[in-house]
């Protein structure tokens, strides 16, 4: 038998504490707990829905958490909705970048048949997006080539990421 979900009034955390809990987000993130840390940055948008610290740690968060829904395109689905809070043109095409480059690296991770392929291209994708980030990025910030050469790496270690390839079969013969 199937218990219903529980609903919840959740409890709001007061607008001075927003910077202390975004720590205490990051502090559980080192600590691989990162629904944890969902939560709490959450709960910091909740009282500050426009914070653009908090919304590239949710994003974070999210992206660490590909590995356990892999199959819940929900988890995947907020991690684009959350990109696409992001005000600034680098940080939006930064982490667009690293959603690409996370849900690769957790679609190798699973090792399914035929999964190099997909992975390649989500590797390209997410280079593409590193490559317009280096294009705009701030002074000093070299974030977008460091993600850029890991995925070039990657691709270059594994023989079985390769780019899809179209399959020719019969040729169609129209009347």
């Amino acid at each position: 038998m199937k218990e219903a979900a529980m609903e919840f009034e959740l409890k709001t955390i007061s607008p001075e504490a927003v910077g202390r809990a975004l720590a205490k987000a990051e502090r559980y993130r080192l600590l691989n707990e990162p629904g944890e840390a969902e939560s709490i940055c959450l709960d910091a948008l909740e009282i500050e829905p426009d914070n653009q610290e908090a919304l590239p740690m949710l994003l974070l968060a999210l992206s660490d958490q590909f590995d356990q829904f892999d199959h819940d395109a929900s988890c995947v689905a907020e991690a684009w909705t959350t990109v696409a809070r992001l005000r600034d043109d680098y940080e939006r095409a930064y982490y667009t970048g690293i959603v690409y480059e996370r849900r690769a690296k957790a679609r190798l991770r699973h090792g399914a048949p035929g999964c190099g392929p997909q992975t390649y291209e989500w590797l390209r994708f997410a280079m593409d997006c590193y490559e317009k980030a280096e294009a705009i990025r701030p002074p000093n910030n070299d974030d977008a080539l460091l993600r850029w050469n890991a995925c070039a790496r990657l691709i270059m270690r594994n023989h079985h990421l390769v780019p899809i390839t179209e399959e020719r079969g019969e040729p169609l013969l129209l009347e």
